[in-house]
């Protein structure tokens, strides 16, 4: 038999095989480094969140379909971002190397974390959603149930009418009885 068959405890066998994705997380972070140093910053953000989106994979595949709340994307304006949700989001700090969850609320934007770690964003986040949703099911259990207006009366109108054409036929008599006694 040759070397090349053995599967002994030392044998490359059984060494753990690096997953693809992990390999290219990997090659995302030194691209990312190197690209920090160099003159493209915004790349560097970019492939910042992109390594962070890709973390935050398993928390949004295990949101149930019905909650369609949150909107999970990057956008490449002017400052990069990892939109969460509609007022919620990740940016990176001065440095391009910190992430930092904000949410915009009315009274300004609120820092909800800032690590340089993915895992602790990830948890950040992770909090953040599971938040919204508690929020969620509780606006929809305290939602009031429409009131139905009470129907009107029928016949109020009517007599209404009714009553209108009376008055209207005793000032017309009238004015004609004031008309032909001052005529005169």
């Amino acid at each position: 038999m040759s070397d090349a068959h053995k599967t002994g405890p030392g044998s490359a066998d059984n060494a753990r095989p690096m997953r693809l994705r992990d390999a290219l997380r990997k090659a995302r972070i030194e691209a990312a480094d190197r690209t920090g140093v160099v003159v493209d910053l915004r790349d560097a953000e970019v492939a910042r969140l992109e390594i962070l989106n890709e973390a935050l994979d398993p928390l949004f595949a295990q949101i149930p379909d019905r909650i369609d709340m949150f909107d999970r994307g990057i956008t490449q304006g002017d400052t990069p971002r990892l939109w969460i949700d509609m007022v919620a989001h990740v940016v990176m700090g001065r440095d391009k190397r910190i992430y930092r969850l904000v949410q915009d609320t009315r009274f300004g934007r609120v820092v909800i974390a800032e690590s340089h770690e993915v895992g602790t964003v990830v948890d950040a986040v992770t909090a953040y959603v599971a938040r919204r949703m508690i929020e969620r099911e509780q606006a929809l259990a305290t939602t009031p149930t429409p009131r139905v207006p009470e129907k009107p009366r029928r016949g109020g109108g009517f007599w209404t009418f009714v009553l209108g054409v009376i008055v209207g036929v005793v000032g017309l008599f009238g004015a004609a009885l004031f008309v032909s006694l001052h005529g005169h």
